[in-house]
């Protein structure tokens, strides 16, 4: 993304989210953030968009070969998990004691 500012996301490293497009579309099951890439507008979600990748023997892994793991998905296919509600939800901000908050809109509750 080629902007002259910094894009705000709602969504952090750590959070729960449901990915609700794409081949791993599942509204109904949450899983973990594992990193947000700001610049490119993409989250790598745990086992969500599993790639095969062929390695060369290092000193780390002498043995090489086909290792699995997540690639990163667009932003704009997964949503916040409210646990409250149970449900996938849209998230808004607000300033509680000068920091800003997001808080689900199906339940109202601040998401930590």
């Amino acid at each position: 993304m080629k902007t002259r500012f910094k894009p705000k996301f709602n969504i952090k490293k750590g959070d729960m989210v449901v990915v609700i497009a794409g081949d791993d579309k599942d509204r109904t099951k949450p899983r973990k953030v594992l990193e947000v890439l700001i610049d490119k507008a993409r989250v790598l979600v745990e086992g969500v968009n599993i790639v095969t990748k062929h390695t060369k023997p290092t000193a780390q892994n002498t043995k090489g070969g086909i290792v699995k793991q997540e690639a990163p998905i667009a932003i704009s296919n997964v949503m916040l998990w409210d646990a409250k509600a149970g449900k996938p939800s849209k998230v808004n901000r607000q300033r509680e004691n000068g920091k800003l908050v997001r808080i689900a809109k199906k339940s109202g509750e601040v998401i930590k």
